[in-house]
């Protein structure tokens, strides 16, 4: 009997990624959902670091500092939204939010061009584009942690934990070809034009991919509730096993301040917590040191621009190669708390390699392999660590880690190398500062592996 040429792409792919019977569409469709949003967010990256970074790295460090107070107000005013909506609802209104913002900014900047003035960092730029400017860099920042959130909250609702392992490497994938495909177009358009209305333009076509995200997440839903497959038919559409009163019909309820008191109350959140805080200290003076690079290499906006976008696709191309090659049984191997493990291996070993050489390639390269480690390999395995807890410690305890946390650690990282810039130190001293942060890393990754084992176990 002969098979169809469609089922056999279906059974070799399923066997190349591990799936089992039903799972191949709700993963591709979950893949388009990721490819998507990161697609629509990597037309919208360059034009946010470049605005930080036009006006020099001092007012840089002022605005990582109010990116931690904004990021509290916002995490707030998100749990009082996740309490009295639904995920069905919650999360196309929360896109829709990011549309309606896009179209605002750009129609802020259109207006200013018109007017006769200029981008914020050049010689025309006007009061009201270096308020966008900033106002979009924090805004954009603080948004794009809700967006990836929700994304992820809303996977752990459709897969357990134990397709999680399997699949959410593939679930990356979809991303990191968005990212790339974002990231590339964004390169190759600035290097075509030197308009004023370039960012303008980019955040039109970022708003654009938001809303096809939205009619791709609610193609999913309807899949996922109907398949075998996915946890959420399971249990009628509810999403997790045994919650009361927590399905996709029904609103999450509580306070604004739960998500809060969640991470306080909870040693195992608070570990999550402090693993991201140490991740995003990392993840801040590589940015700082990357950004002093591109700056001093760029002579216009545009060049600005394209040189960010350079940097980001070389990262999500290394990304792809990792998620292809390495994730898929990375963790299924090594085990959730020794993957997270291999970031801080990196970040030590990387800033030691850059130490002994700070030119531009090292940098890149170091850049490359760290968000590729970041996305590729740690994110996975970091979001299987709340597959194990309630939709309402999810959904309003997770914002909290991912936002205002993460936003702390940026605050911290932002400090020190404020102070090694203002003391006057080398690189040298950035790669001797890692060491010990990066062994408390290390020991906590493994104990959060053995954390979430046992809550599995229990």
């Amino acid at each position: 009997m002969a098979v169809h040429p469609w089922n056999a792409a279906v059974r070799l792919v399923s066997r190349l990624v591990n799936m089992r019977r039903g799972e191949p569409p709700l993963a591709a469709m979950s893949a388009l959902f990721f490819f998507t949003v990161l697609c629509g967010y990597f037309f919208l990256r360059p034009v946010r670091e470049a605005m930080g970074v036009a006006r020099g790295m001092d007012e840089l460090r002022w605005l990582f500092a109010i990116n931690c107070f904004v990021s509290l107000g916002a995490v707030l005013a998100f749990g009082g939204v996740v309490a009295r909506t639904n995920r069905r609802r919650f999360i196309p209104v929360a896109y829709l939010f990011v549309i309606v913002c896009l179209i605002g900014f750009s129609a802020l900047l259109i207006q200013d061009v018109r007017s006769g003035g200029g981008l914020i960092g050049t010689d025309a730029q006007t009061a009201l584009s270096r308020g966008v400017g900033y106002s979009f860099y924090i805004w954009l920042t603080v948004i794009n942690l809700f967006t990836t959130s929700v994304f992820w909250a809303f996977m752990v609702d459709v897969f357990d934990v134990d397709q999680g392992k399997r699949m959410f490497a593939f679930v990356g994938i979809g991303g990191t070809l968005g990212a790339i495909v974002g990231s590339w177009a964004t390169n190759f358009i600035s290097g075509r034009t030197e308009s004023a209305y370039l960012p303008a333009g980019l955040m039109l076509i970022g708003a654009g991919f938001f809303a096809v995200a939205i009619a791709v997440m609610l193609a999913l839903e309807r899949m996922a509730v109907r398949s075998e497959a996915s946890r959420m038919e399971a249990v009628g559409g509810g999403g997790t096993e045994g919650g009361e009163g927590e399905d996709a019909g029904g609103a999450i309820g509580g306070t604004f301040w739960d998500g809060a008191r969640a991470v306080a109350t909870s040693p195992y959140l608070l570990g999550v917590g402090l693993w991201v805080v140490f991740m995003a200290v990392s993840n801040t003076l590589i940015y700082f040191t990357q950004a002093n690079i591109i700056l001093s290499d760029s002579d216009t906006f545009s060049q600005l621009l394209g040189n960010f976008a350079q940097f980001d696709n070389m990262a999500q191309v290394a990304t792809l190669i990792t998620q292809i090659f390495i994730t898929t049984h990375v963790i299924r191997k090594l085990g959730v708390g020794w993957t997270l493990a291999i970031l801080p291996i990196v970040t030590m070993a990387g800033f030691a390699v850059l130490a002994v050489w700070p030119v531009y390639g090292v940098m890149m390269i170091f850049q490359a392999v760290h968000r590729a480690t970041r996305y590729a390999i740690s994110r996975p395995s970091r979001e299987t660590l709340f597959s194990v807890v309630t939709p309402a410690e999810k959904y309003k305890a997770k914002p909290v880690v991912d936002v205002f946390l993460y936003r702390g650690g940026d605050l911290a990282g932002a400090g020190i190398d404020g102070l090694f810039a203002l003391l006057g130190l080398a690189l040298v001293w950035v790669a001797v500062s890692t060491g010990p942060l990066a062994a408390m890393w290390i020991v906590l990754s493994i104990g959060m592996g053995r954390a979430q084992g046992r809550r599995v176990g229990g």
